[in-house]
């Protein structure tokens, strides 16, 4: 059985040299827009095109974007201020870190931005290391496992709960549509138009 990757016509690399795939949710848009046809949607009088109702979402963009949970806003809190005091000890070439290890969980660090950098001074994206995923089990490994339970056990407070009922599971999302900004800019172009 032969295939292509979508979007792997427009391979880029990202700052460590690994191959990204660009385009792969866009040339999905395209299958499903040419397969669904514009009559659908236009037949609703909701969208002037198959192309202008289906949108694409990164999903790394979603996660960015998301609320921060707890272990978030707390060592992000705690990295600031390392941060701060390395300003304060005159350590201004270092960068607030994050460590982890199984005897002694997370614990802040810093650590001197020339070990990071090539040797044309740019400092790239790193590679999580492979002990943390077992490739036979298609899964965390026991290590990665280990490192992500310290941060599931203790992720969510009441407040993120509190989030996730007022907003993700509130009633209204039962009886109003999803309301697109796309959908909304393209009907206020479209009465601009009309005007």
């Amino acid at each position: 059985m032969e295939g292509n990757q979508l979007g792997a016509i427009k391979s880029s690399f990202d700052p460590a040299g690994n191959v990204l795939f660009n385009g792969a949710a866009e040339a999905l848009k395209r299958i499903l827009a040419e397969r669904l046809g514009d009559t659908y949607f236009t037949g609703k009088d909701r969208h002037p095109s198959a192309d202008s109702a289906i949108f694409t979402r990164k999903v790394g963009h979603t996660q960015r974007g998301g609320r921060p949970i707890r272990f978030d806003r707390f060592y992000a809190v705690q990295l600031g201020g390392r941060a701060v005091d390395l300003l304060t000890q005159h350590m201004n070439n270092h960068i607030a870190t994050l460590q982890w290890s199984q005897e002694k969980g997370f614990t802040l660090d810093s650590i001197d931005a020339n070990k990071l950098r090539n040797q044309w001074g740019s400092i790239h994206a790193r590679n999580v290391h492979p002990s943390f995923y077992d490739e036979k089990r298609f899964m965390p490994s026991r290590l990665g496992e280990a490192y992500l339970m310290n941060i599931f056990t203790n992720a969510i407070g009441s407040d993120d709960v509190e989030f996730l009922r007022s907003d993700l599971f509130n009633a209204g999302n039962l009886t109003t549509r999803y309301q697109s900004v796309n959908l909304d800019i393209q009907k206020r172009i479209q009465y601009l138009n009309e005007t």
